[in-house]
């Protein structure tokens, strides 16, 4: 396998509030390999987009990344001054936000947000030139290039995701965090924005971590999932695998949670109780006040997160013993 793109290691990002410090992501390690699609999941405040904000050191106030490393192409993320981070960003590393209404300036047309993006790292490149660039960038997305003087509001949520995507792409960005790409957006539309952004990850070869809760998104995008909950990494499998026989109870109460039109007369399962309170998460396991096969060590010890087969990392005191062995 290639080095890794983007290495992650032992991160914490910590937000202060009156009530007390939560732990956002708490020891994070992850790598992500060049071309491929990480899809990471996992139910809303268990520290996805913290991740993905941090990748970009983006995290605001009261947030701040208090250890752990980033390494983006061989360089320390965290060691590198602001304006190099500025430089870092939109050139190489891009993100496509949850709605982007509220990321685009609706003062601005479409054109002023992609020429200025582009003449931002590329000042060599004329103003003409940008707007050429542009032009040909947003018919690429299925937009037409008469609609480049439109001004957001102009536009539908889904035309308006593919301009956000044209953003991540006008400089070939060699990271795209896509954080809940596909959540303003209608079913039909999200098809259809699924497929483009399939379409040109291949076509471009682009690395794209996939912060997501819809499952059926990662399973149509992801090559390789990693599943977080309560700020913690509790699994990390290859899609096909992980879909076909998920080994952290977590994962199995995941999936067995989401509709399947397939199964007759299935009834849906509901995973019981809520995410712990992230100033003071219960001890042993984070899970294990959810899940249904817990024992007495689970309450006890953290599992760290292990290898247990070839591409199939776990954090489960399950697979430390002679049954879970078995089962595993």
């Amino acid at each position: 396998m290639n080095e890794p793109l983007v290495r992650i290691r032992d991160l914490v990002v910590t937000y202060k509030t009156r009530a007390g410090e939560v732990r956002a992501v708490d020891g994070v390690s992850l790598d992500i390999y060049p071309g491929e699609v990480l899809g990471l999941v996992g139910e809303s405040g268990c520290g996805k987009s913290t991740l993905g904000t941090a990748l970009l050191r983006l995290v605001r106030h009261p947030g701040r990344i208090v250890g752990g490393e980033i390494w983006f192409d061989g360089r320390n993320l965290l060691a590198l001054s602001e304006e190099e981070m500025r430089r870092l960003r939109g050139a190489h590393i891009s993100m496509i936000f949850q709605d982007p209404m509220t990321s685009l300036n609706p003062l601005q047309r479409i054109s002023d947000h992609i020429v200025e993006t582009i003449r931002t790292h590329k000042p060599e490149v004329s103003e003409e030139e940008a707007r050429k660039q542009a032009a040909e960038l947003i018919d690429r997305l299925g937009i037409m290039a008469e609609r480049l003087d439109d001004y957001p509001h102009q536009l539908s949520g889904g035309m308006r995701q593919r301009v956000m995507i044209g953003l991540a792409l006008a400089l070939r960005a060699d990271l795209i965090i896509a954080d809940e790409p596909t959540t303003s957006l209608d079913v039909i539309v999200e098809a259809q924005f699924l497929d483009l952004l399939k379409e040109l990850q291949e076509e471009f070869g682009l690395t794209i971590l996939l912060i997501t809760h819809n499952i059926g998104v990662v399973a149509q995008l992801a090559d390789r999932v990693a599943v977080m909950y309560a700020a913690k990494l509790v699994e990390l499998a290859d899609v096909e695998p992980l879909f076909a026989e998920p080994l952290h109870p977590y994962t199995q109460a995941l999936l067995a949670s989401v509709p399947n039109i397939r199964l007759e007369g299935d009834t849906l399962k509901i995973m019981r109780g809520s995410p712990p309170d992230l100033i003071e998460p219960p001890p042993g396991c984070r899970f294990h006040p959810r899940c249904p096969h817990a024992f007495e060590r689970c309450s006890q010890e953290e599992p760290p997160l292990k290898e247990i087969r070839p591409n199939r990392w776990v954090a489960c005191w399950l697979y430390e013993t002679e049954r879970g062995v078995r089962e595993a």
